[in-house]
């Protein structure tokens, strides 16, 4: 087998655990297929003779590439109107198959990506990379020029930041199905009340509407103010909500003419209640997205 063989059989071979790295990482499915790319771009202008642990270094490269583009992109996220959330990653909640569990397993819940995002990208990489792929601190180090001691800390102060702010969740989805059944069918009879009743009274709606675009506004938290604004806006698009796995959560997907899809709900549920929405209508982020349900 020549070289080149032998890294396109390797590089195949790491590419998913590369793509989910480089998800957690962007929360843009597109952006983390172009960070594998160029790994492999790098790969293939390398002599890779000596090296031990391809998946490592290619681990590595994923992370330096990674931490550029948060980089440049946080410079260009300040003007950001509204909410950022991650492009989601969905699948029909009908019994998914093989293809389908694997997004699943790769996918984050959207709730935790907003937490992400409040990190440093240097508190995101070293967080990312250890507590979600066990890559030692010794490797993360040189990934963010630190020491391996600064890059524990890093870790630290994001595992502290993450779990001080996302909601643990209830991982049964057969469960969370039936919270967001009984939310989408008070959706639409237009029942308060019933909307209410499945909503933690502390829920937080956030909405992703796009960078630019006058429809955007800040989260509205509070049961009794989030069920108004579902009541007011939602209620005639609920009839065309359909069930999916959103991030391997249940959420919903909401179909518009030639059934494509025009958005994508999110739900977070704790211990038996809605705690937090997540609705992205931005088309960029839907674009690719192929829904049959």
């Amino acid at each position: 087998m020549s070289e080149r063989d032998w890294q396109v059989e390797e590089f195949e071979q790491h590419r998913p655990q590369l793509q989910a790295v480089a998800y957690r990482m962007l929360g843009s499915v597109t952006e983390a297929e172009d960070a594998v790319q160029e790994a492999w771009l790098r790969l293939s202008r390398s002599d890779t003779a000596a090296v031990d642990n391809l998946g490592g270094w290619l681990t590595t490269v994923v992370g330096r590439v990674c931490l550029d583009m948060l980089r440049t992109r946080r410079s260009r996220r300040e003007d950001y109107v509204g909410t950022w959330l991650p492009e989601p990653i969905v699948v029909a909640d009908d019994g998914p198959g093989p293809e389908q569990e694997a997004l699943i397993a790769d996918s984050v819940a959207l709730a935790l990506f907003v937490v992400l995002e409040t990190l440093t990208p240097a508190e995101r990489l070293a967080f990312v990379l250890h507590d979600m792929f066990a890559v030692p601190f010794d490797v993360i180090a040189p990934i963010i020029e630190k020491s391996p001691e600064a890059a524990r800390q890093l870790a630290s102060r994001a595992r502290r930041r993450v779990q001080g702010s996302a909601p643990t969740t209830d991982a049964n989805i057969p469960h969370q199905r039936e919270i967001v059944d009984a939310f989408l069918a008070a959706a639409r009879a237009g029942d308060f009340e019933g909307l209410v009743a499945v909503l933690d009274p502390d829920v937080v709606f956030r909405v992703d509407t796009g960078p630019a675009s006058p429809r955007a506004r800040p989260p509205i938290t509070g049961a009794a103010a989030v069920a108004q604004q579902i009541l007011a806006r939602g209620t005639r698009l609920a009839p065309h909500a359909r069930p999916a796995i959103v991030n391997g959560a249940a959420g919903a997907v909401v179909l518009g003419q030639g059934g494509r899809p025009m958005a994508v709900v999110a739900f977070t549920v704790a211990h038996h209640q809605i705690v937090a929405m997540d609705l992205i209508t931005d088309p960029e982020k839907l674009r690719g997205l192929e829904f049959a349900g």
